[in-house]
C-alpha cells in the first residue's frame, strides 16, 4: 500500500524529531513521498535543501496568510520567493490563502498576499496549497480570477464548501482532524467529497491523529488517517490509498 503526505512541515528548524528517522519510519509505514510545506522565506528556503538531500522528498515554497503585514512591502522576500518557485523538486507554492479566524495580519495584507502567489504559481505552471480558515467567501472572489489547480489543505468546513471547492477542479485535503473533530458537519463533509478530489496529509508536527493524540505528529500517521477515512466513507483502504496517492501524483506532478 501506497501513500503521500501532501502537506508536512519536518524541515522546520524546531520539528522536535531527527527527520531522517521520521522519513524512514514513514517509508516503512508505506509512506512513499513528502511534500515539505513552506510559510515564511526561511522555511521555504530549508524545504527546497532539504528535499535536495533526498529522493521523494519534495518541497513548496510559498507565505502564509499570518505572515502577510511582514512580507507585502518587502520586495526583496517577494524576490527571493519568485527565485524559489523555479528551484528543482519544488512542485507547488503553499501554504497561502486567507486566515480570518486568526487575522494576524491585516485581510488587505492578506488578500495582496495571495494575488501576489497566485500570480506566481499562473508564471510557473505550479499548483497552489491553500491556507482558507473562516474567509471563504473573499478567497473565492480572488482565486475566481486565477483559477490555478490546487488543494485546499486542512479542510475543517462542510458540505457547501466541498461543493464549492469541487466545482472549481480542486483537490481537498483531509488529515488528523477528522480522526478527533466532534463536529458532524466535518465529517458529513469528508463523506461527500469525491474519491477523486481527496489528497492526505498530517500537517505534521501539528494535528497528530488518535490514537496518537499528545505527541508530534509525523509523516507516518497519515496511514492512520487513511484507514479512518476508508471507514467513514465505507470503501476499502486499498482502494482509497490508491486513489489519494494518484490523485497527489496528478496534482504535484510527482514522479
Amino acid at each position: 500500500m501506497q501513500l503521500i503526505d501532501t502537506h508536512c512541515h519536518i524541515h522546520f528548524s524546531d520539528y522536535g524529531l531527527d527527520p531522517l528517522e521520521v522519513i524512514a519510519d514513514a517509508h516503512s509505514e508505506g509512506v512513499s513521498d513528502l511534500i515539505c510545506v513552506g510559510c515564511t522565506i526561511t522555511d521555504s528556503k530549508l524545504g527546497i535543501a532539504f528535499a535536495k538531500r533526498k529522493d521523494h522528498i519534495w518541497a513548496a515554497v510559498g507565505l502564509h496568510p499570518h505572515e502577510a503585514a511582514r512580507y507585502i512591502n518587502d520586495e526583496k522576500s517577494l524576490q527571493e520567493l519568485r527565485d524559489y518557485a523555479g528551484k528543482p523538486k519544488v512542485v507547488a507554492i503553499g501554504e497561502v490563502g486567507l486566515d480570518y479566524y486568526y487575522e494576524h495580519s491585516p485581510k488587505e495584507a492578506q488578500k495582496e498576499l495571495l494575488r501576489f502567489q497566485l500570480s506566481l504559481a499562473q508564471e510557473h505552471g505550479l499548483p497552489v496549497i491553500f491556507h482558507v480558515r473562516e474567509a471563504f467567501d473573499d478567497f473565492w472572489s480572488i482565486y475566481d480570477d486565477f483559477k490555478v489547480p490546487g488543494v485546499i489543505h486542512s479542510f475543517s468546513a462542510g458540505v457547501k464548501e466541498v461543493n464549492e471547492i469541487v466545482q472549481r477542479g480542486l483537490y481537498v485535503g483531509l488529515n488528523g482532524i477528522m480522526t478527533f473533530t466532534k463536529n458532524q458537519d466535518q465529517l458529513d463533509a469528508a463523506r461527500a467529497i469525491p474519491l477523486s478530489k481527496i489528497v492526505l496529509e498530517t500537517d505534521a508536527p501539528y494535528l497528530t491523529p488518535t490514537p496518537y493524540r499528545g505527541t508530534i505528529c509525523q509523516p507516518k500517521h497519515v496511514a492512520t488517517t487513511a484507514e479512518f477515512l476508508s471507514n467513514l466513507r465505507h470503501e476499502s483502504l486499498e482502494d482509497f490509498a490508491r486513489a489519494t496517492t494518484q490523485n497527489a501524483q496528478a496534482l504535484f506532478n510527482l514522479r
